[in-house]
């Protein structure tokens, strides 16, 4: 049965940092790629970041987020820095199965976490 679970969300400051974390089991880690969603009240579910045989950001975040990945821990991260209001979303983890470009479609994901909630505000 394939899990994965988030963790680090919490409320910062604009211009704050977080760390996202989200643990896979159940599956073989390094044979999956493991992708970053966030959505917020009202809006559709918005690609965030993909790590597989290469790293891809949306635009909205790229220079500000990094993803990354530890094979032996089974587990992928997110580092959030200069963050923004708009930032604020629950965060969600997803995976799928190497051997496809980075997808931003959410459709194409079959796993995913219950999320994590970032909330940036004063």
């Amino acid at each position: 049965q394939v899990q994965l679970v988030e963790s680090g969300g919490g409320l910062v400051q604009p211009g704050g940092s977080l760390r996202l974390s989200c643990v896979a089991s159940g599956l073989t880690f390094r044979n999956y790629a493991m992708a970053w969603f966030r959505q917020a009240p009202g809006k559709e579910r918005e690609f965030v970041c993909w790590s597989g045989a290469t790293t891809y950001y949306a635009d909205s975040v790229k220079g500000r987020f990094t993803i990354s990945r530890d094979n032996t821990k089974n587990t992928v991260y997110l580092e959030m820095n200069s963050l923004k209001p708009e930032d604020t979303a629950a965060y969600y983890c997803a995976a799928k199965l190497l051997g496809s470009p980075p997808q931003r479609d959410p459709n194409a994901y079959g796993y995913w976490g219950q999320g994590t909630q970032v909330i940036v505000s004063s």
